[in-house]
């Protein structure tokens, strides 16, 4: 068996990590073409839906809203955990406006006024995992 010695090792690492992509992973989006138009220039497509064992829930939903660029929806029908896949989104809670860009996550609570716009560049996909009620 033929010995490695430091230069042999330092050329194999950097032959292999060149193999491997560089850059994080997000998951894909929703086309900005499926689901169903929700409001003028937002389309909501809606995935998969389970029970939880999380008390006061039954069942806990993900679905993605995709923005066009200046569009905006404006509801908070029950709990929710926010992630911003692709773009950017204004937030207004009631306390104030709040700037979401990609890779961002935040939680709302049902009954807040929250007001959603896409103030950014490009189409926003937001991804939501909703806390539905027994």
């Amino acid at each position: 068996m033929r010995q490695l010695n430091r230069r042999h090792a330092l050329l194999s690492i950097v032959a292999a990590s060149s193999l491997v992509p560089s850059g994080k992973a997000f998951a894909q989006g929703a086309a900005s073409r499926e689901g169903r138009e929700i409001a003028p220039g937002v389309r909501r497509v809606d995935y998969t839906k389970r029970e939880t064992m999380i008390p006061n829930y039954k069942t806990v939903a993900m679905r993605d809203t995709i923005y066009q660029l200046g569009a905006s929806t404006s509801s908070m029908p029950n709990d929710m955990v926010c992630h911003m896949l692709e773009g950017e989104l204004t937030v207004d809670t009631g306390s104030g406006d709040n700037l979401y860009k990609k890779g961002d996550v935040w939680s709302c609570a049902k009954g807040l006024p929250e007001r959603s716009k896409n103030t950014g560049s490009a189409v926003a996909t937001m991804r939501i995992i909703d806390f539905l009620p027994a």
